[in-house]
C-alpha cells in the first residue's frame, strides 16, 4: 500500500493555499446543499463573466471545420470570423487534432511577437516565443531551467501567488522571500530586495532569479516604469534572471497607473545582459479562458544554445494544447476597427473591465468601512489582500515563540478565521498565510468577480462576521489550540 512516506519529500513541502484546505471544505458544504461563494480563485467564467463571442465562433469553426462548408450554418458567422478561421486552418492544416511544433504554431509565435511589438513600440523575435499551456507551465519551465541544485533560489515576493513556491518547493529549490510595502500601496523597495538577498546568501543559498507578479497577485498593485528599472538594475547587479508575470495587463483599473512591460523596461534601459522570461495567458484580463490553457513565455537575453535547451524542456511535454495555442492567437490578434466583429467586441471587452473596476470600488469601499479590516484599493488584476485585526489570545504569549513556531501559530489563526467565516457565512476565501505575510500581520485573498449584488452581500457578512469573531465573548471562548 502506497503511503505518503512514500512520496517524493519535494512533493509533500509543496504547499497551494488557492486549493488548500478552506476550498476543500466550501466543497463539502456545498455537495451538502449549502450555498458558497467561491472568492478564492481568479476563475472568471466560473462566476458571472461571458465567454467572448469573437473567441468562441472562431474556436468553433476551428474545432469542426465542416461549418464552413455548410452554406446555411457558416452564413450565422460574421464575415471576418469565418475568414481568420480559414486563415488558420490555412497556416495549420492539420487542426487542433494534432501535435504542433514543440514551440508552438509559427504564425501564432509571430503573431505574440507582432503583439508584443504593437504593445511596446520594440522589436520581438518569434523564435524567442514559446506558447504554452497558460502562463503557469511557462513558468514552471522557467523554474526547472534554472534550479540546478538545492542551494539554488528564486527570489519570490511575499504576498505571493502561491504556484511560485510550489513550484520551487517541487523541483527542490530555495523560496527566497521579499516583502512588499503594504503601506504604501504595495510597492517594492530596493532595500528589503537587498536585505532578502543578503539574508539568503548568509544562510548558503544561491539566487538565480527573481520573479516580479505585475499587476499583483494578490495584492492589485501596478508598478511605474522607474519601479520596474530598479528591480532590472538589482538584477543586474546581483545575477539575477528576471521571471515577469504579466499576466494581468489588461487589469488596470487606476487612472494613476498603466501597465508598463518588463520587456519596454529592459528596452528603454539598453539592457542586454539579464535574462527575461516574461508570461502572459489567457486566462486573465477579459477573456477568462481559464479552462483553454493558452498562454506564452517571451524570452529575452538569451543566448541561442540556451534558447536550444529550453526548446527541448518544451520538446518534453511534446506541446501546448491545440485550442489553447489558437486561443492565444486571438488574444493577440483581435479583430480591428472596420471588420464586422469590432464592434461587439469592444463592447465586450470594455464592459467587462468596466464591471471589475466597478467591482473593485465596492470591494475597497466596503472593507475600509469596516472595523478592524483594511484593503489598500486594488489598482489592477482581480483580488484584493484584506488585512483583519485579531485580538491576541488569551494565555498566548507570541514572543517567546520560535520563528518557525510562531509561523505555524499565526498560520493556525487565520486559516481557523476563514474557516469559521466560510461556516457561518458561507463565504470562501484563502487565508493570508498561505499567500505569504509579514510576521503579526493577518490577512485573506478574496477575488471581486462575483456579480455586483454579491459583492455588496459579501462585504455585508464580512462586517457582520468580524464584528462577531472579534467581540468580548467570543475571545473568551477561544481556547489555544496545540500547533
Amino acid at each position: 500500500m502506497l503511503s505518503r512516506k512514500d512520496l517524493n519529500p519535494d512533493l509533500l513541502r509543496a504547499e497551494y493555499a488557492v486549493r488548500g484546505a478552506v476550498p476543500a471544505r466550501a466543497q463539502e458544504l456545498e455537495a451538502q446543499g449549502r450555498r458558497v461563494i467561491y472568492c478564492n480563485i481568479g476563475n472568471p467564467q466560473a462566476f458571472v463573466q461571458k465567454p467572448l463571442t469573437y473567441l468562441r465562433q472562431i474556436l468553433a469553426l476551428v474545432e469542426y471545420p465542416a461549418l464552413l462548408d455548410d452554406p446555411v450554418l457558416a452564413g450565422r458567422f460574421p464575415t471576418d470570423v469565418a475568414r481568420k478561421a480559414r486563415h488558420i486552418l490555412a497556416k495549420h492544416p492539420s487542426g487542433t487534432g494534432a501535435y504542433s511544433q514543440s514551440p508552438g504554431i509559427a504564425f501564432v509565435r509571430q503573431a505574440v511577437a507582432d503583439f508584443i511589438a504593437r504593445r511596446d513600440g520594440i522589436p520581438a523575435d518569434k523564435e524567442h516565443v514559446l506558447l504554452t499551456d497558460g502562463a503557469s507551465k511557462g513558468v514552471e519551465a522557467a523554474i526547472v531551467a534554472l534550479l540546478r541544485d538545492r542551494r539554488d533560489g528564486i527570489m519570490i515576493p511575499i504576498p505571493q501567488y502561491p504556484l511560485y513556491s510550489a513550484e520551487i518547493a517541487l523541483r527542490g529549490g530555495q523560496a527566497i522571500p521579499y516583502y512588499l510595502d503594504e503601506a504604501h500601496h504595495w510597492q517594492l523597495r530596493e532595500e528589503i530586495l537587498a536585505t532578502a538577498i543578503a539574508t539568503a546568501r548568509a544562510g548558503g543559498v544561491r539566487p538565480v532569479a527573481i520573479a516580479v507578479i505585475n499587476p499583483g497577485n494578490p495584492t492589485g498593485a501596478v508598478l511605474t516604469h522607474e519601479e520596474i528599472a530598479m528591480i532590472v538594475r538589482f538584477a543586474r547587479a546581483n545575477g539575477l534572471a528576471i521571471f515577469a508575470d504579466e499576466v494581468y495587463q489588461e487589469n488596470v483599473y487606476s487612472e494613476l497607473r498603466r501597465f508598463v512591460s518588463f520587456a519596454r523596461v529592459l528596452h528603454d534601459l539598453r539592457e542586454t545582459t539579464v535574462p527575461l522570461f516574461s508570461f502572459h495567458s489567457v486566462s486573465k484580463g477579459f477573456l477568462g479562458e481559464c479552462g483553454h490553457r493558452g498562454g506564452y513565455v517571451e524570452l529575452r537575453n538569451i543566448p541561442d544554445d540556451v534558447m536550444a535547451e529550453l526548446v527541448k524542456l518544451q520538446s518534453i511535454g511534446l506541446c501546448a494544447n491545440l485550442a489553447g495555442q489558437i486561443a492565444t492567437y486571438v488574444m493577440v490578434c483581435p479583430p480591428v476597427e472596420g471588420e464586422e466583429s469590432w464592434p461587439q467586441y469592444v463592447k465586450e471587452r470594455d464592459g467587462i473591465l468596466r464591471d471589475l473596476r466597478a467591482k473593485a470600488e465596492v470591494l475597497g469601499r466596503g472593507i475600509n468601512a469596516i472595523e478592524g479590516m483594511s484593503l489598500e484599493m486594488p489598482q489592477g488584476a482581480m483580488y484584493g489582500f484584506v488585512r483583519i485585526q485579531l485580538p491576541p489570545e488569551p494565555d498566548v504569549d507570541v514572543a517567546a515563540m520560535g520563528a518557525e513556531e510562531r509561523r505555524a501559530y499565526e498560520a493556525k489563526r487565520d486559516s481557523d478565521y476563514c474557516l469559521r467565516l466560510l461556516e457561518e457565512t458561507g463565504i470562501c476565501v484563502v487565508p493570508g498565510s498561505g499567500l505569504g505575510q509579514v510576521p503579526g500581520t493577518f490577512h485573506f485573498r478574496t477575488t471581486f468577480l462575483p456579480a455586483a449584488e454579491e459583492i455588496e452581500e459579501v462585504v455585508r457578512k464580512l462586517g457582520e462576521f468580524h464584528k462577531r469573531y472579534t467581540a468580548p465573548a467570543a475571545r473568551a471562548a477561544l481556547k489555544p489550540q496545540p500547533v
